[in-house]
């Protein structure tokens, strides 16, 4: 039987740069050796919106027992050690144009700490970044910086070894303290016991500045062991979007989950099956850490962040001009450019709906706004789909995407946007769950940006320089198109039934006009 040859194949992969990979500088590694776990990041390019393309922790312990006896013990070095040699074999193999490595508490605290950065220094073979408390605050609290939109509270990043916790507002970043909670710490200062941690939780924190300032703000979580209770308290509420970033908790519903967990019978609580068994030891010193920031601060809400030290390291690295960027927009951008038909008529989208949006009465405010602009940039990423699945595909393309500078809802707002271009301005197939998110609002004006793009993408068939050259507008009780001359013969059913259902959510009826 004669074999069948694929003949584009040879030209397809005979390039190594993969048409999926954008240009810039990059790629750009990251090991972060923390007191619990040594973590590598080898991300896409140095960016406002930075894209992951290996990450691989090991929890080599290094902070136990550091503070009994002072010294990194011998077999967490060696495994930290071997964590490292292989991750910078990774990074080299990644073609990482710079390696960056950062060492916190238990290199900076361990009296064996100066020869294990020497012996670092020789397998990575550039300067070892070792981090103070203060660094550490700061680092964590640009990571939030970079990865939250508009924030306001306190940042905690609870690493093994200690506490770093530090007030922002917008990009404004106070003073960083650092204490001596580390999950691993505190339970060796406890002596394994959970009460007694408590204790020394709240002598620390009670009187802390820092959380003075908290009341009713934002609490922003940074940190292994609390991700792992967030995990939590997404699977035993069921909550329907598993997207650690910017999930948000109600301080009274944190503060219920930790009580449970500080009793110490993890193993028995419910759903408990999906943390790590790595994690669960320390689990209980997370959630008597975080029930005392609740006590003391008193916050609205617990808001999670999949953004660290790491990344406010890079945002730290990147010149004015780029950190001011918008990273959900250069983010929607970039999945643009690598997945739709034509880049320029997404962008095209922004100004065209406004004008949509201000003949239909419909107002936003500045976040709307933006989110708006986003599922421009992103209504044609789906194409490539079975025509059946678009709408679906899309939706959880885009509620799982790893955005940043976004919530839930406007997750929600941006997935639902671009499932109603696809399936039309119906339910019946679209889980309920995800829509749930969205508050009425948002989705109302999701339901009318979908019907927008419905009236576009007929008119345009994807390609640039038609939509520009349209307008919609109110005219008394209609909503009118205006066609030029040479796209009078764009006139059809499909066209005046989807322009019908777009001006139908504004209770006007239609004329469609060729000047």
């Amino acid at each position: 039987m004669p074999r069948v040859r694929d003949a584009g194949s040879e030209t397809l992969v005979s390039d190594p740069r993969a048409a999926g990979r954008l240009a810039g500088y990059g790629p750009v590694a990251v090991i972060d050796i923390g007191s619990n776990s040594v973590r590598l990041v080898v991300y896409e390019r140095l960016t406002r919106s930075p894209t992951v393309v290996f990450n691989e922790k090991v929890l080599a312990g290094l902070g136990k027992g550091l503070s009994k006896t002072g010294h990194l013990a011998e077999a967490s070095l060696r495994q930290a050690l071997a964590a490292v040699k292989r991750f910078k074999h990774i990074a080299d193999q990644a073609g990482a144009v710079s390696l960056h490595v950062l060492a916190t508490a238990a290199a900076r605290e361990a009296a064996n700490g100066p020869p294990f950065v020497a012996e670092l220094e020789r397998i990575c073979g550039v300067p070892i970044s070792l981090l103070t408390g203060a660094d550490e605050a700061r680092l964590a609290a640009l990571g939030i910086v970079s990865g939250m939109w508009q924030t306001d509270g306190v940042a905690g990043d609870l690493g093994g070894g200690s506490l770093e916790l530090v007030d922002i507002r917008g990009d404004v970043i106070g003073e960083g303290l650092t204490y001596p909670l580390g999950g691993i710490r505190l339970s060796e200062s406890a002596d394994g016991s959970i009460r007694r941690a408590e204790r020394i939780a709240q002598q620390v924190l009670e009187t802390s500045p820092t959380l003075e300032n908290l009341a009713g703000r934002s609490f922003y979580a940074v940190g292994g062991t609390w991700r792992s209770l967030a995990k939590l308290h997404m699977h035993q509420t069921d909550y329907p979007l598993h997207v650690m970033q910017n999930y948000a908790i109600p301080a009274d519903e944190a503060l219920e989950l930790c009580r449970l967990v500080g009793r110490g019978a993890v193993d028995a609580l419910p759903r408990i099956e999906t943390i790590s068994k790595q994690r669960r030891d320390l689990l209980p010193y997370g959630a008597v850490v975080l029930a005392q920031v609740i006590r003391a601060g008193r916050p609205k809400e617990i808001v999670l962040s999949a953004l660290g030290l790491r990344e406010g390291h890079l945002y730290e690295l990147l010149d004015g001009t780029e950190r001011a960027r918008d990273p959900l927009i250069e983010a929607a951008r970039e999945l643009a450019f690598l997945r739709s038909r034509s880049p320029a008529h997404t962008a095209e989208m922004g100004p065209w709906t406004a004008g949509v949006f201000d003949a239909m009465g419909i107002d936003e405010t500045v976040e709307e706004e933006r989110l708006r602009l986003a599922a421009c940039h992103l209504v044609d990423i789906g194409w490539r789909a079975h025509p059946d699945y678009r709408g679906e595909q899309s939706l959880n393309i885009i509620a799982h995407a790893a955005f940043i500078g976004v919530d839930h809802p406007g997750r929600a707002y941006l997935a639902l946007a671009n499932y109603y271009r696809h399936m039309g301005l119906i339910d019946d197939a679209l889980s309920p769950r995800i829509g749930m998110l969205a508050p009425p609002r948002l989705r109302d004006r999701a339901r009318a940006l979908g019907a927008a793009f419905r009236v576009a993408f007929v008119l345009s068939a994807a390609m640039p320089g038609i939509v520009p050259t349209t307008t919609i507008e109110r005219r008394g009780d209609f909503l009118v198109l205006d066609l030029p001359g040479r796209l009078a013969d764009l006139d059809g059913e499909v066209l005046q039934r989807r322009f019908r259902q777009l001006a139908r959510l504004a209770g006007l009826d239609v004329a469609i006009r060729t000047s």
